[in-house]
């Protein structure tokens, strides 16, 4: 397990280590930059401007100024469009609307999603199979700006139970939740209930029914347990995913977490923002996929990473 953990350690930073270059080489590949506006600067502020942000410097020479402070000090640098505000303060203040409708989403993907797709794979061609799939199915193929606009629609103009703008109160994070979590609920509803029909029709369930185990154990101990692997490797990147923030959702419901950051400033070309932004992201997701694979041999004790 040592060697496992030493061995993945050095993968999760040579993938950082790309997809930081990669981000870094397709911001700059995009004509324009963080000062272009459609009201030209005078050629010799937008030089000093450039001198001052070192934008003017080599490709290489930035990424290694940019990089240099990530690693050494953990600063993500200063914004371009907003004056004296620091990357690492605009994270500290949006992850935790991100977080916490994160959080809220993955209760509900793990309380409702895992159980709805049990239940549906052991009530197969049943009604209830059927009416869990009919709503799992609508949940995955309508867009979630859609799920987000009817929300808002319902809730907040006929019935007035949600506010329409922000997350003044507890009220406003419920539309964003019930949102995020509900598209990626129906997902974990499907593949958990395909997941486990192919558990269930393998040959050792039908020795461990043979041998006179209870249906109890036979589904807790033994189908579980295999069925939840596939379903494990969908949740770690999701999960890391909702807590970074939903691009889409956040700017429908208005809120200033990270995904909406990306969203305003990826559009200005800020580029010190969405690199801080997608590195964030990026070690969510890498420490994410780590757990996944740790949560492996705990489910099903076959798995010996060394070997």
């Amino acid at each position: 397990m040592f060697k496992y953990t030493i061995k993945r350690i050095i993968s999760m930073i040579v993938t950082l280590f790309f997809i930081s270059i990669l981000t870094f080489v397709l911001m700059h590949s995009i004509p324009g930059g963080p000062f272009t506006s459609e009201r030209r600067l005078p050629p010799k502020v937008e030089k000093a401007i450039n001198e001052k942000y070192g934008l003017d410097d080599p490709l290489y020479l930035q990424y290694f100024n940019y990089m240099k402070d990530v690693v050494t000090k953990g600063d993500f640098g200063i914004s371009y469009k907003k004056a004296g505000l620091s990357v690492n303060t605009m994270l500290k203040e949006g992850f935790p609307y991100s977080g916490i409708i994160g959080l809220g989403a993955t209760a509900i993907i793990i309380l409702f999603g895992i159980p709805f797709g049990i239940i549906a794979a052991l009530k197969q061609n049943k009604f209830t199979d059927r009416f869990l799939m009919v709503l799992s199915t609508l949940g995955v193929t309508i867009p979630s700006f859609v799920l987000a606009t009817g929300f808002l629609y319902f809730f907040s103009k006929k019935l007035g139970w949600v506010p329409s703008f922000g997350v003044s109160d507890w009220k406003g994070f419920i539309g964003p939740i019930v949102t995020i979590g509900g598209f990626s609920m129906a997902f974990v509803t499907r593949l958990t209930r395909s997941s486990m029909l192919e558990v269930l029709s393998s040959d050792y369930i039908k020795t461990a029914r043979a041998k006179g185990l209870s249906e109890f154990t036979v589904i807790t101990k033994h189908a579980m347990r295999n069925a939840m692997i596939p379903v494990i490797t969908y949740l770690g990147p999701m999960i890391a995913g909702i807590l970074t923030g939903s691009f889409v959702i956040e700017k429908v419901f208005a809120v200033p977490g990270i995904g909406n950051l990306f969203v305003t400033f990826i559009t200005s070309r800020d580029y010190t923002v969405i690199m801080g932004i997608t590195i964030f992201y990026a070690i969510f997701l890498v420490v994410a996929v780590f757990i996944v694979d740790i949560l492996y041999a705990m489910i099903d004790p076959r798995i010996k990473f060394d070997e």
